[in-house]
């Protein structure tokens, strides 16, 4: 091979094509190619929402109108993120996304700038750009993404920042809502528990996906998040309500009033304090003047204590609920009994009660009726163990009502009532027997 041909096989073609080649279409520029590609990328984002019921989503949105810090726990890949830009869009707040894992404790405290005479004007700490562009605007959603990535110096620096609204000097302004997303340690790269008094600053809200709600959204709809509608009508109510049932309920519990968890992992999630007990009370508020539904507002209460003290109060706000059985017992023909089952029952229980502490024959009378009342209204079953109990009430010489009788086809009342009477009779026969021999 000679030297030219070496050269003329490695050197770069030229543009001129050969003597008869066909001649090709020139070719579009590069910028045309990605103006294109943009076009397609933008029709792929363009979405659209609805209004659709979503619990979590209900449950995230009044915690953020009661200005309390949020914390979502779920796995990653969920759709935590997404669910934050789509609040804060719909909600008309600018979004400022901070990775706490990738930053320094004094990202958050504050940078010490030494000025001209420390000695006597101090070290003031100077804050982040992003926490200056949040007072700049005087509104924002501030997302605390990768939480539990941060490390304990990192978390102990965030303190402030949830609860105080400080970074550094500077103190947010109150329309800046916090809230912040993690994964559970399993699944967290390089994760860490949360420290206990970073964890009982937030309302933790457990965040899952919904097979329709990702199956519509990727078709281009998905669910709407719009703030509570509070009723101004209703809000000292309200208050008074939150009031009277978390404390009520801190009374019977005094145990429950602060209680920390004894592993690790429990820690870094809700548990019963004072600050978290106030938490729970704004909620109650908040979820009471709004209407919002008892799942709803469980999400909420168990994300504040924890879920075994929120069982326990909600519990005791079915409780609250139940009728006054003197109230019952004063009318028994316009009594309104609770429609649920086991919040039924209770009523019912509570009128027998009522009775046996100040037994009365025109009170046990009444409390027949409203027995008659709940079989006219209600499942018949529910009537057996209150109804037993009643007629274990009888004295001697009070005749069984009718209802009794209008009773007797469901649980054989009458008989029971005849059979107490009897044993009644022996008993006082027994015991005159008992006198004469002594």
């Amino acid at each position: 091979m000679t030297t030219s041909t070496v050269l003329s096989a490695s050197a770069p073609a030229t543009d001129t094509p050969p003597p008869g080649a066909p001649t090709a279409p020139a070719a579009s520029g590069t910028g045309d190619h990605l103006a294109v590609a943009d076009d397609l990328l933008t029709l792929l984002r363009t979405t659209t929402t609805e209004p659709r019921p979503d619990e979590q989503l209900e449950a995230l949105t009044l915690a953020v109108a009661a200005d309390l810090p949020v914390l979502l726990w779920g796995e990653p890949g969920i759709g935590k993120t997404a669910a934050l830009t789509q609040l804060a869009t719909s909600l008309g707040l600018p979004l400022t996304t901070v990775i706490a894992s990738v930053h320094e404790p004094s990202d958050f405290s504050g940078l010490p700038i030494v000025g001209d005479d420390p000695a006597v004007r101090g070290v003031p700490m100077a804050p982040p750009q992003w926490a200056v562009e949040l007072v700049r605007a005087g509104r924002g959603l501030l997302f605390l993404d990768e939480l539990s990535t941060a490390t304990p110096a990192v978390q102990a620096a965030l303190l402030r920042v949830v609860l105080e609204r400080r970074v550094g000097a500077l103190q947010l302004p109150p329309g800046v809502r916090i809230v912040a997303a993690a994964n559970p340690r399993a699944s967290a790269a390089d994760g860490w528990e949360l420290s206990p008094p970073l964890a009982n600053r937030f309302v933790h809200l457990n965040w899952v996906h919904d097979r329709q709600v990702v199956v519509r959204g990727l078709g281009g709809v998905w669910p709407r998040a719009e703030l509570p509608r509070l009723v101004p009508e209703r809000l000292p109510e309200a208050v008074a309500f939150a009031r009277r049932a978390v404390c009520g309920f801190l009374e019977v519990r005094p145990t429950l009033i602060h209680r920390l968890p004894s592993t690790e992992a429990r820690r870094g999630g809700a548990w019963p304090s004072p600050r978290s007990w106030e938490t729970a009370l704004t909620l109650l508020a908040f979820g009471t003047a709004a209407s919002v539904s008892r799942e709803v507002l469980a999400l909420l209460v168990r994300g504040a204590v924890g879920d075994g003290p929120g069982l326990e109060l909600l519990a005791h706000l079915d409780r609250m609920d139940l009728p006054d059985p003197e109230s019952l017992l004063a009318d028994p023909a316009a009594a309104e009994l609770p429609a649920r089952g086991d919040l039924r029952q209770a009523a019912l229980e509570a009128v027998v009660a009522a009775v046996g502490a100040r037994p009365e024959r025109r009170r046990w009378e009444a409390g027949w009726a409203v027995l008659v009342r709940a079989l006219e209204t209600g499942a018949p079953d529910l009537l057996v163990a209150p109804a037993t109990a009643l007629a274990a009430l009888r004295r001697d010489e009070w005749e069984v009502p009718e209802a009794v009788e209008r009773l007797a086809g469901v649980v054989g009342l009458a008989r029971r009532a005849d059979r107490s009477v009897e044993r009644a009779a022996a008993a006082a026969e027994a015991g005159r027997a008992t006198g004469e021999c002594r």
